[in-house]
């Protein structure tokens, strides 16, 4: 499974995720589209692409918002880190997922 950070997130975050692209200045809509024509699982900031009615599961590759009080660098790349353990990254595939203090909720399709 391959990952895309949204573009919200900081660049240090990035080599977590060996690979991960950006698409600069695009809507939330045309970002999900074109991660799911990738094949990329989204992670992002942005608690609007958590939202099961705009993006129902199994529609996308796969989101993953993260809820942090603190968005500081050090804190998202904890973050993606927590992520990377809580987890079998195939599991995220098509589904909408919130990690929120350590908590990582998945709505699979």
């Amino acid at each position: 499974m391959k990952f895309k950070l949204d573009e919200n997130l900081p660049a240090s975050s990035a080599a977590i995720l060996a690979g991960a692209g950006q698409l600069s200045g695009a809507t939330d809509p045309e970002v999900v589209a074109a991660d799911t024509a990738a094949g990329r699982v989204l992670i992002s900031l942005d608690v609007g692409l958590g939202d099961i009615r705009a993006y129902p599961p199994g529609r996308h590759a796969g989101i993953v918002v993260l809820r942090l009080t603190d968005q500081s660098a050090t804190a998202v790349s904890e973050a993606v880190s927590d992520l990377a353990a809580l987890t079998n990254a195939d599991g995220l595939a098509g589904a909408v997922s919130v990690l929120q203090h350590g908590l990582l909720r998945i709505r699979h399709p």
